[in-house]
This record gives C-alpha cells, sequence and structure tokens, in this order.
C-alpha cells in the first residue's frame, strides 16, 4: 500500500499508510486523521480517498487552499511522488517499490481557483496561466472505443429533467454554479459531493455541507459508496438513480 509522509521543511513527521479503501482527513482539528497545527490550515482542510485501484486528493474548501507540485487543485489524482503543500506543511505520496502502481490512466481533472492570499501569492505567480479548455483523452482512440467508456448515467427523479451521462473523471455535485450537477438548498455545499469514474466503475463520494446526502434513504457513508444499478441519491432539491445503461433508444453520448 501506498503512504504519506507529513514534513515540516526537511523534517518527517510521521507516515500514515493508505490501504485499499480507506479516506484519510488532513486538518486543523483534533478529528482528523492527520493532524497539522498550524493557524494557516482549516479545521477540516482536506481528504485523500481510495477509488477503485488509485486514490485522489479533494480540497474541502478549504480557506487558503492546496497545492499539489505546486499548482492550486481542488481535486487532482496522486501518483507517485506527488507533494501535496497545505500550509508551511507538505506531505508527499509514494509507493512502496515492490508493490504495483496503477496503470497511468487518469488524467489531469484539477480546476484552478483564484486565490489572493499573500500566503500563497509567490506559488501562484510560479505557474503560467493556462486557458480552461474542455478535457480530452490522453491518447487519441477510435470514436467506437471512446462511447464504450460510458458506462454511467443518473436519471433524474426530482429536482431536474432527462437523464445525463458520467463521462467526466470527476463528476461535482452542489450549488456552486460551475458544477456538474447543480443542486439547491442553504444546506447544500458548493462541492456537496462527486461521482468519480474509475476502471472498476463508479464511486460517489460525500465531500461538505451541513446537508447530508443519502443513498437508498440512508446516510452517505464517509468512505466513497460504489454505486450499483438502481441506486438512488437524495442531494438538496434533487433525487436521481444511477444506472449502467441509457434508458433511451439511440447510441450514448
Amino acid at each position: 500500500m501506498p503512504k504519506i509522509s507529513l514534513k515540516f521543511k526537511n523534517s518527517v513527521l510521521a507516515d500514515y499508510h493508505l490501504p485499499a479503501g480507506c479516506s484519510l482527513k488532513i486538518g486543523r482539528k483534533a478529528d482528523n486523521d492527520v493532524v497539522i497545527d498550524n493557524l494557516a490550515v482549516s479545521g477540516h482542510h482536506a481528504k485523500i480517498d481510495s477509488v477503485g485501484d488509485g486514490f485522489v486528493f479533494i480540497d474541502l474548501k478549504s480557506k487558503n487552499g492546496s497545492f499539489v507540485n505546486a499548482e492550486l487543485v481542488i481535486s487532482h489524482w496522486l501518483q507517485d511522488g506527488d507533494t501535496i503543500n497545505i500550509g508551511k506543511h507538505s506531505l508527499t505520496f509514494s509507493y512502496f517499490e515492490s508493490e504495483n502502481q496503477p496503470e497511468d490512466e487518469q488524467s489531469e481533472m484539477d480546476k484552478t481557483m483564484v486565490m489572493d492570499t499573500n500566503e500563497y501569492r509567490s506559488m501562484i505567480e510560479s505557474n503560467e496561466p493556462k486557458p480552461v479548455t474542455a478535457a480530452e483523452p490522453v491518447a487519441a482512440a477510435p470514436a467506437e472505443t471512446t462511447k464504450k467508456r460510458v458506462r454511467g448515467y443518473v436519471t433524474y427523479m426530482a429536482g431536474g429533467e432527462g437523464t445525463q451521462a458520467l463521462k467526466n473523471r470527476l463528476t461535482k455535485i452542489g450549488k456552486d454554479p460551475s458544477s456538474d450537477i447543480v443542486v439547491k438548498g442553504w444546506a447544500i455545499g458548493k462541492t456537496a459531493a462527486t461521482i468519480s469514474r474509475t476502471r472498476d466503475g463508479y464511486f460517489f463520494s460525500y465531500v461538505e455541507g451541513f446537508s447530508k446526502p443519502k443513498i437508498n434513504n440512508k446516510k452517505a457513508p464517509k468512505k466513497p459508496h460504489k454505486l450499483v444499478d438502481s441506486d438512488v441519491i437524495d442531494i438538496g432539491s434533487v433525487k436521481m438513480q444511477f444506472i449502467s445503461q441509457k434508458p433511451t433508444k439511440g447510441a450514448a453520448d
């Protein structure tokens, strides 16, 4: 299993192993798995979720943001050697030499945020601005092959109409207008939840908000939940059902 090494300057403070199925919480409060006692770190700053055979880092709308390899991120599929910067601390993600690493099929899915804190200004200015473009596959593939990769959909039961294909590596759900699925409600987080697409299927993860999502009328678990046919997701004003085949005739989007 891979590990995360918490460092301050050049000193390693602790190592944390990441077994399959884990969800590692990072922040200043004592109820986190990785506690960083620094005022630049939010109470619940970020988390690392095991999804399929990979691990995804998710910033939990922290005040000062998170950096991976000196780039400001919201979410990022971790690879061997990645360095996460939170406040003045860093966390290095690494695999042991003897273990197999997942194939590098997980493309960059991070969205850049605007930060205006003096503490991180130099890191932001060191990155050249990149235009926001639609995500593209790493390697070109025949159209038929690309279509076959889409195996998940959500169909609205309330709060929306029709069926939406889950084609992105990460589908964001929340009240932020930029979310892939926009949900209304004062208690809903800006990014309330995500649905991750992996080779092993689709995984639903709760991220933030006072109103916790439900799956099949039960509160969503802390760890990523693998979606199966007919799972019903309730989140704020939206109720939708996960399906693995598009219910209408014709080819997938």
